[in-house]
């Protein structure tokens, strides 16, 4: 009699180079199932943004297995309760899934496979989401990394990450033993928003694994731009492949993989400069904050370095909401902030100026921002969400200086220098010319009347000076400092 395993997805919607699903396809007959248990991941759970996408992704996702003959099981939770009734429904003897890292789901998944043992099920989880497991990699004193360079080259000094594996080219799916309770509904699940604001959304993003696939093929073909071109938010110059590496559409293995091959198969340590070598690097910062995220589970609330729990952050409701809203008078904050909202994505160089401009230019906790992230981006990740704005505010690993601000104008001007971002997403700033368009502010009135802008009223006027701001920034750093740092120079970045 073969065996039976409940194939327990989650952030791992694929078939291809899916180890928990070849496993237990080699064994025999599968349940995939899916539980829908959103609680069980508080206080981060899913945000309106990341529930949006995996409705798509399960609506591909189901057809993908339905294809297969295999369909996809959904159910509500508690996880621990439904994957003990679904043993019992289809005689289950082996129950399957992919690791993930985030504390609150440690937690759970770590119960969950005692409690299933005690029940004489075979419980075993894999690595399908990470290049290398976090409890891999450490220093030569067995301790974490908190700097990213030493971390990659640990990472480089290993062998490659294990060749993906192909989708299995059959699926038996297993039959119910007995009286089995039906699937619920993608539908009924209730993920997408009452009020349909993901138009935007769905001219931008094709959830699922084939768009995965078909995003990373394009990407390739322009990969030797990527080091000159992922800094400018006007130009498609990085892969946007986040979402589906959260949600597990496309392998971290697959995408390694695919950018070695298009340049020859070398080694990654000894692929030069480049648009490879820096994407390879990125991924390698992926699997960093996912290292930090494991070994320092209470980042997701609290600073690392634990001296800016005394930082006198600022109650500030309306700067906030000006900074939510895209109306901060700042045109590059401005344009990511509405992109954000418009897209559930925002380019990774404006994420970094809107994080400074909320934590330093108003001084609003970085872990305010990191919740607007989580509710409205897409590719919204516990361990990347949480080592960004930890960077943003200075209290992280390997994080930017606090004293380190960027100005919001300069940094428009160098990565947006023909405001081609902003006027796609600021449109009422779009007949100004390049040269005021980063700092409508100090245009003349004969300009701003040519192009129908009027301050305060059209478009707003900036909601805080940017040199007051940073001298009170510098400020209330000292009472974190203490003599500890020295702030540099200013840099005007």
């Amino acid at each position: 009699m073969p065996h039976v395993t409940i194939v327990w997805f989650r952030n791992d919607l694929r078939l291809d180079d899916q180890p928990s699903l070849r496993a237990a396809v080699a064994r025999g007959a599968i349940v995939p199932l899916f539980i829908h248990a959103p609680e069980e991941e508080a206080p981060w759970a899913p945000g309106a943004a990341s529930r949006w996408w995996l409705h798509g992704a399960l609506e591909r996702f189901a057809a993908a297995l339905a294809e297969k003959g295999a369909p996809l099981l959904i159910r509500r939770g508690p996880s621990l309760a439904t994957l003990l009734a679904v043993a019992r429904e289809y005689g289950a003897t082996h129950v399957a899934w992919n690791r993930r890292y985030e504390p609150a789901v440690i937690g759970r998944d770590t119960a969950i496979k005692e409690a299933l043992k005690r029940e004489g099920l075979v419980a075993e989880s894999f690595n399908g989401g990470q290049l290398f497991e976090p409890v891999h990699v450490a220093t030569k004193e067995g301790k974490p990394y908190q700097v990213f360079t030493p971390f990659w080259r640990a990472l480089l000094a290993r062998d490659e990450p294990d060749e993906p594996e192909a989708a299995p080219a059959r699926i038996l799916a297993a039959q119910p033993v007995g009286k089995a309770t039906k699937s619920v509904s993608i539908a009924a699940l209730d993920l997408l928003p009452a009020i349909d604001w993901g138009a935007a959304m769905r001219q931008r993003w094709t959830p699922g694994e084939a768009a995965a696939a078909l995003r990373l093929d394009r990407f390739l073909e322009h990969l030797d731009r990527y080091d000159t071109d992922r800094d400018r938010p006007d130009h498609d110059g990085t892969s946007a492949l986040s979402p589906h590496l959260h949600f597990g559409e496309i392998s971290p293995r697959r995408v390694w993989h695919a950018v070695r091959a298009a340049v020859g198969g070398r080694p990654a340590a000894q692929i030069e400069r480049g648009g490879a070598e820096t994407y390879l690097r990125e991924l390698g910062w992926r699997e960093f904050a996912t290292h930090l995220l494991y070994h320092f589970p209470h980042t997701p609330e609290r600073p690392l370095r634990s001296d800016y729990e005394r930082f006198p952050w600022v109650d500030d409701p309306v700067g906030l909401r000006a900074w939510q809203r895209g109306q901060t008078g700042y045109p590059v904050v401005d344009a990511g902030m509405r992109q954000l909202w418009q897209t559930g994505w925002m380019h990774n160089r404006v994420r970094m100026i809107v994080a400074s401009f909320l934590v330093k230019d108003l001084r609003v906790s970085w872990l305010t921002g990191a919740r607007w992230f989580w509710d409205t981006l897409v590719d919204a990740n516990l361990a990347a969400n949480t080592l960004g704005w930890q960077w943003a505010g200075g209290c992280g690993a390997d994080a930017a200086p606090y004293f380190r601000i960027f100005n919001p104008q300069s940094q428009g001007e160098r990565f947006d220098p023909d405001g081609a971002y902003v006027r796609t997403f600021v449109p009422e700033l779009k007949d100004l010319p390049a040269a005021d368009i980063h700092a409508p502010g100090d245009a003349d009135t004969t300009t701003l009347a040519r192009a129908g802008i009027k301050l305060g009223s059209t478009y707003p006027a900036a909601i805080v000076n940017h040199a007051a701001a940073r001298v009170l920034a510098l400020a209330a750093l000292k009472t974190v400092t203490a003599g500890k740092e020295k702030p540099d120079k200013p840099r005007g970045r």
